[in-house]
């Protein structure tokens, strides 16, 4: 069994109707985050089961930017629709649809694995080892990170709450983030596009494209500067949830903590590839901040 477009369409299909299942069936009447969490229990279990059947381990990265969106809903649905959550929503929403765009053209549904769990899985060697990696941070963690960073959402107020300046300031930067991410992967995306066009002519490639990787556009100033947009949305939509309690501290700060985490072990691994491939990578790390823009 291969990862395919008619496996991922199964896939989600499950995942579909174990959501549908847990919000419409016997756990209706239980709080978002109790069906949430059901929902994440059952992904789980639904990854793990299609990595084990198709040796592909990129099913989480599928869920990326659809379940938290359907986590967001959730939220909404429970809380009666009230403004501030179905402005969060749609911000998430907004997130989800560009991310999802991103990886589809970049063959996410059509198979494509992401590059860095063969590599890891030949660094760990140990066929147990694997495994119980890919239980316990592919599959579990990971998913527990779409629970953790989405749960500012949850405490939103369930009433037509009015906005503070804190509020709009939030949305603004959520908008500058996103903007930021969506420019960032296109210029990566038509770098990458043209770079694998003129692979064949080797004798000929000149700048970027002969030392292999972007440091152009947004990649002047930051090595990752997708990433920062990334966390810069979550970080945002934190924003505007605490700008309803009159405290910029809450314990669903542990979300975005999270996930700033997650991405900066990332970026560790991705560039002790990237490094090994290029020998001008060295120099570029010199000059533009690993994920925050250095304009020095």
């Amino acid at each position: 069994m291969k990862a395919n477009r008619t496996t991922i369409l199964i896939f989600f299909v499950m995942v579909a109707i174990l959501s549908g299942f847990v919000v419409i069936g016997p756990f209706a009447q239980e709080s978002a985050l109790y069906q949430i969490a059901n929902i994440t229990l059952g992904s789980v279990l639904i990854s793990l089961c299609f990595s084990l059947l198709t040796e592909d381990y990129s099913w989480t990265d599928r869920l990326w930017s659809t379940l938290p969106v359907v986590f967001t809903w959730i939220y909404a649905y429970k809380a009666g629709f009230s403004t501030p959550v179905v402005v969060a929503a749609l911000l998430a929403t907004l997130w989800g649809a560009r991310l999802t765009f991103n990886f589809a053209r970049r063959g996410g549904y059509r198979g494509e694995e992401d590059y860095r769990w063969k590599i890891l899985k030949q660094k760990i060697g140990n066929p147990v080892g694997w495994f119980f990696f890919n239980v316990f941070f592919i599959a579990f963690y990971q998913q527990f990170l779409f629970i953790a960073f989405t749960s500012p959402i949850g405490i939103l107020p369930s009433s037509n709450a009015p906005f503070s300046p804190l509020s709009f300031i939030a949305i603004f930067l959520f908008i500058c983030f996103l903007s930021i991410e969506t420019i960032a992967d296109q210029q990566q995306y038509t770098f990458q596009q043209a770079k694998y066009q003129l692979l064949p002519r080797k004798d000929t490639l000149e700048d970027e494209y002969a030392q292999g990787f972007r440091s152009s556009g947004l990649f002047t100033y930051s090595r990752h500067p997708n990433y920062f947009g990334e966390l810069g949305v979550w970080w945002s939509i934190y924003l505007f949830s605490v700008s309803f309690h009159g405290s910029l501290l809450h314990y669903t700060i542990v979300g975005p903590l999270l996930l700033t985490l997650l991405f900066i072990g990332s970026t560790i691994f991705t560039e002790s590839i990237t490094s090994s491939k290029y020998p001008a990578y060295a120099a570029y790390k010199e000059k533009a901040g690993a994920i925050l823009f250095r304009f020095w």
